[in-house]
């Protein structure tokens, strides 16, 4: 029973710190409820770049689509709307000047090895074929005294040039620049055949992020240059947004109310979990970030609907056991056992083709899968967890006195009870039928 008491406190202490989070945090809504903005970038030819072509138009949309949508919940869009041109759409609660520049910033890693003169003094630098293609992934760090730094770590071939680099080097300093000036020149002290690096500087936590991000997304294809920017209003509005609240408030209070109605107190206890679960589930999205938009919405009012179907599948497990004149304790956690695998599985499948929505899916799609996502994984915790506990809080261990708080009829629980009593009774004297 104390650990029972102690999980209760910590629900309950969730429970505030999801309403903190909630009030405290803003709601980012998506371009169709809120409006944003509309920007036109077009691909730039160059000396190097002579012409522009479709290959480098997917690369450069799906560079941008990772520098500025890195997790599929900013409901930003890009899509192509020209030759060389592509029009990106950013709801209102984005920040638009951080998008900005990462739209228009080339994230060019390049490693450059000294030119030395006759005394060994570097005179200039000249590229020395490592650049930021080498990357698999870079990362932000600390070193020994707390600064701030950036990890990067090399494929295969990557880790042969920087070992090269190094090895020839050694002794003498290597640039890094990154977009064309300098951010590091670390002196080699021994050859690094490991296929990582880093790069020390200055940094803030903020400047440090903002760098791994681009460099994670990669360098621009070919340059792009924003040609127009204008506002775009929203495509449904306050109008729809407050429909859809309230036929979702709707929907959540007759559900409600049939659970009371069909399983009495129990069906009262998963109304509780299903606020506390509405309660945790939107602190989440605060939380991560997501960016709500109407499909959004569909997606978490979606879940609410699959939260109520596990309690279903809990107390109808439930009530056969208790008919089967199991005390309370054993009925309840009987019926969560053998409820679980059916909701394991159910939701398990969810999942799964949640994962492939996001994964290959538009954004909109992303937006509809993850929020339904999160919804089903908190769901399954509000079920097992937060019903079980309040369940064996309210009802104890003993006998069911009051076979109506179930939904069910006193003379089946008697006759269970009493069937069950005359069998303990038989195996007193090894007396089995």
């Amino acid at each position: 029973m104390k650990n029972k008491i102690i999980l209760f406190w910590a629900i309950v202490i969730l429970t505030i710190i999801s309403i903190v989070i909630i009030n405290v945090k803003p709601t980012r809504l998506g371009l169709d409820l809120k409006g944003g903005s509309r920007i036109v970038l077009e691909a730039q030819t160059t000396e190097t770049v002579a012409k522009v072509t479709q290959d480098m138009m997917d690369a450069l949309k799906a560079t941008l689509d990772k520098r500025i949508n890195p997790q599929g919940i900013s409901e930003i869009t890009i899509q192509q709307i020209e030759d060389k041109r592509l029009l990106i759409e950013i709801p209102k609660d984005s920040d638009l000047k951080e998008v900005r520049r990462k739209l228009s910033e080339i994230a060019e890693l390049e490693f450059k090895k000294p030119i030395l003169d006759d005394n060994d003094n570097v005179t200039g630098w000249e590229s020395s074929g490592l650049t930021g293609k080498d990357l698999t992934k870079a990362e932000v760090g600390t070193d020994s005294a707390g600064k701030w730094l950036i990890h990067l770590n090399f494929n295969d071939q990557g880790a042969k040039k920087f070992a090269k680099l190094t090895r020839e080097f050694k002794g003498y300093p290597i640039a890094i620049y990154f977009n064309g000036e300098v951010m590091s020149e670390p002196v080699v002290q021994t050859e690094i055949t490991g296929g990582q690096a880093q790069i020390t500087g200055e940094f803030t936590y903020e400047k440090a992020k903002e760098d791994v991000d681009l460099l994670n997304a990669g360098a621009l294809p070919v340059p792009a240059k924003i040609l127009e920017e204008n506002a775009v209003s929203p495509t449904l509005g306050d109008d729809s947004l407050h429909k859809s609240f309230v036929a979702g408030f709707i929907g959540l209070g007759l559900v409600m109310l049939f659970m009371i109605f069909y399983y009495r107190v129990p069906g009262l206890i998963a109304d509780i979990a299903l606020v506390i679960y509405s309660l945790i589930t939107f602190a989440v999205f605060k939380v991560t970030g997501v960016t709500l938009t109407l499909a959004g919405i569909a997606g978490f009012i979606l879940s609410i609907g699959m939260a109520v179907d596990a309690n279903i599948l809990i107390f109808e497990r439930t009530k056969e056991e208790l008919r089967a004149g199991r005390t309370l304790f054993t009925a309840i956690n009987s019926g969560f056992d053998r409820a679980f695998t059916s909701i394991f599985d159910s939701n398990m499948s969810t999942i799964i083709t949640c994962a492939i929505l996001y994964f290959l899916g538009s954004n909109i799609v992303k937006g509809f899968a993850l929020t339904l996502a999160i919804g089903v994984i908190v769901s399954m915790f509000s079920a097992i967890t937060v019903t079980k506990n309040f369940m064996h809080l309210t009802f104890g261990t003993g006998q069911l006195k009051h076979p109506g708080m179930f939904g069910l009829k006193e003379s089946d629980i008697n006759e269970a009870y009493e069937a069950s009593e005359t069998q303990r009774e038989k195996a007193k004297f090894g007396v089995l039928d």
